[in-house]
């Protein structure tokens, strides 16, 4: 049974990081592409970043350069340094494995970015 559990949320002032991590069990996170979303209230869940099975990263473009994807086969855990935060970057950022068959979801960390 595949379980993602995301972890490192909070809340944080504009300028500030935070790391968000998914722990993964029953699968291997370097086996298939692995990404994190999120969803901010009354918005639709969108793409933050993702990394495929061969390292290679893409971002969505408001968050180029500030944010980081990363994979720890050692800990079967991603993570997603956030950097220079934004008050719109406030939501719940969920981790997700994507197969050719299925999809699998976190349950989802709440960042909010508010002085």
């Amino acid at each position: 049974q595949v379980q993602l559990v995301e972890s490192g949320g909070g809340l944080v002032q504009p300028g500030g990081s935070l790391r968000l991590s998914c722990a993964a069990s029953g699968t291997i996170v370097s086996t298939y592409t692995m990404a994190w979303f999120r969803q901010a209230p009354g918005k639709q869940r969108e793409l933050v970043a993702a990394i495929t099975s061969g390292g290679s990263t893409n971002y969505a473009d408001s968050v180029k350069g500030r944010f980081t994807i990363a994979r720890d086969n050692a800990k079967n855990t991603v993570y997603l340094q956030m950097n220079s935060l934004k008050p719109e970057d406030t939501a719940v950022y969920y981790c997700n494995q994507q197969r050719a068959v299925a999809i699998y979801w976190g349950q989802g960390t709440q960042v909010t970015v508010s002085s």
